[in-house]
């Protein structure tokens, strides 16, 4: 399951797993960012926000994700990993050589620091 918190003043969406990620998650997250991103034009960032990295439910699951990636990529400004997985770590260097997108990785207890950076306020 996938909770998706979008605060609309900081134009920040906040992703928490809390379990094996569904195609469901992915088709929940892309309809409330792309209905936001309709409204204002841009997001500031994404926020990947879990204690350990859950994995995919199935492959389908990792299939949507990958598309969910190609198709905002370029629409979201930052994606910050706040989490103490090494997956965090991984996607700061790798994932930035595939996306437009800054990517940054913070620890878990570094939340509001992850929202500074994304808003430029750090």
């Amino acid at each position: 399951m996938l909770k998706v918190d979008l605060s609309e003043e900081e134009s920040i969406a906040t992703l928490e797993p809390s379990g094996s990620l569904s195609e469901d998650d992915f088709q929940l997250v892309t309809k409330v960012i792309d209905s936001f991103i309709q409204k204002s034009g841009k997001l500031n960032g994404i926020v990947i926000y879990t204690k350990s990295f859950p994995g995919w439910d199935s492959f389908g699951a990792l299939l949507k994700h990958l598309k969910f990636i190609k198709e905002h990529h370029k629409k979201v400004s930052h994606v910050a990993f706040v989490t103490d997985s090494v997956v965090g770590e991984f996607a700061k260097h790798v994932g930035s050589h595939f996306v437009n997108a800054q990517v940054n990785n913070f620890s878990f207890n570094q939340l509001e620091d992850a929202k500074r950076w994304i808003l430029g306020t750090e």
